[in-house]
């Protein structure tokens, strides 16, 4: 598990900045220990332990890029067509390619190897074939033209794949490639998770006519899982300090990190504050974003707690931003920027200064073919229908104070952030 002591940080009651807030976190955040080897069939989401480098050439062999017919680049067409006796004919697969006599062709297929001595091959849209058993072949066409060269795509000896790799699909393909059955990958990163408040009930349980159904742990829940960490559900919390102290100190015991949602505001029945400060220390708990500010970040047993808002939308939001970063730190992963898109702002809007702000928008394509942000109509931090009905947000720095329409923006898509 990670260790952080309880005075790693800075403690301060001043609003951090989202980037001051991540720094702290992230810098001080050790890579879990202990490592695993998995099949690549569940390489997907783990992060690599160690460079892969390639024991084998990929491609391992020169072959065709097309259908078509191969030849010597010495005997290419000078300025007009000229015919070729065919001397063979060699598929995908074919163990022995043999070799190609000048002034000769062979006929071969996408993926087959080409004859020792052939370094072009002409497309068979491009050529025209007799009945004599020969293929009439243009002028034109530049030697090594469409040729997949041996190591052409990775070099034997190549890193493929560089230590810390948050594994996608295509790079399990890579490794797929190289011949790999299996793949050394670091262990998942457990974290516990909670909900807080007399409030909120679990989903389908009877609910009072004040209370709410907990969408937020659940939410969470599925967030962490896309970033391949192992979940330990704690459920829900009441509003005693004394029982989510408990809750938190028995977590830090078998975990690398506990996720908490609501109670880190201001008002009297937030009390995650004072039961992390009860068993543990409390770093900071607001920071300059919105939807979001009340962020709580606290050390229990030298293990780090998040404590993310009640509202629906700014526990998300807040996860992404905050959460996301600790994860990959925690995960030994690359800490990678979310990809943004420039966009423009089909609304206006105005925004305090001082803080970031993630504005929930949805996307069209205008008349002109640019493509352009509508802001979802209703503002709150509690609809979780502007989650669903709109495609992504819209990233406002610090000294922006307004929108009008026209302006480019920078897009965030939702699928970018898990």
């Amino acid at each position: 598990m990670a260790q952080l002591s309880e005075d790693c940080f800075a403690r301060g009651e001043t609003i951090q900045s989202l980037r001051e807030a991540v720094e702290a976190i992230v810098t001080r955040l050790n890579a879990v220990d202990g490592l695993e080897t998995v099949p690549l069939l569940e390489a997907d989401g783990r992060v690599l332990a160690q460079d892969v480098v390639a024991t084998i050439p990929v491609p391992s062999y020169t072959n065709s890029a097309v259908d078509g017919y191969a030849l010597r680049g010495d005997d290419l067409p000078g300025d007009s067509e000229r015919a070729f006796p065919v001397a063979g004919r060699l598929q995908a697969g074919a163990r022995s390619p043999g070799s190609i006599a000048s002034g000769y062709a062979v006929r071969v297929f996408t993926g087959a190897p080409l004859p020792h001595g052939a370094d072009t091959v002409f497309m068979q849209e491009d050529v025209r074939v007799d009945g004599a058993g020969s293929v009439h072949l243009p002028a034109g066409l530049k030697r090594g033209a469409n040729v997949r060269a041996a190591g052409e795509d990775i070099a034997a000896g190549q890193v493929a794949l560089p230590a810390r790799r948050w594994m996608r699909p295509q790079d399990v393909g890579v490794l797929a490639a190289l011949g790999l059955t299996e793949i050394q990958v670091r262990r998942r990163v457990r974290v516990a998770v909670l909900s807080t408040g007399d409030e909120v009930v679990e989903p389908g349980s009877l609910k009072g006519d004040t209370q709410l159904y907990d969408s937020n742990r659940i939410m969470l829940a599925a967030m962490l899982r896309r970033l391949g960490c192992a979940v330990t559900d704690l459920g829900i919390r009441h509003d005693e300090p004394a029982q989510i102290a408990d809750a938190l100190q028995a977590a830090a015991r078998s975990h690398d990190l506990i996720l908490s949602s609501g109670g880190v505001s201001t008002g009297e029945g937030d009390y995650v504050k004072t039961a992390v400060e009860r068993v543990g220390s409390l770093v900071f708990w607001r920071v300059a974003i919105k939807p979001g500010r009340p962020v709580a970040m606290g050390v229990i047993d030298g293990v780090p707690l998040i404590g993310l808002p009640g509202n629906p939308v700014a526990s998300f939001v807040t996860f992404a931003f905050v959460a996301r970063p600790a994860i990959f730190a925690l995960a030994g992963a690359q800490q990678t920027p979310v990809p943004v898109v420039p966009v423009r702002a089909a609304f206006s809007y105005r925004k305090k200064p001082k803080r970031r702000e993630y504005v929930r928008v949805h996307l069209r394509t205008a008349a002109d073919g640019a493509v352009e942000a509508t802001k979802f109509p209703r503002e709150g931090a509690g609809l979780l229908s502007s989650l669903v009905d709109t495609d992504g947000l819209v990233e406002l720095a610090e000294d922006v104070t307004r929108v009008e329409p026209g302006q480019h923006l920078d897009f965030l898509a939702y699928g970018t952030l898990l």
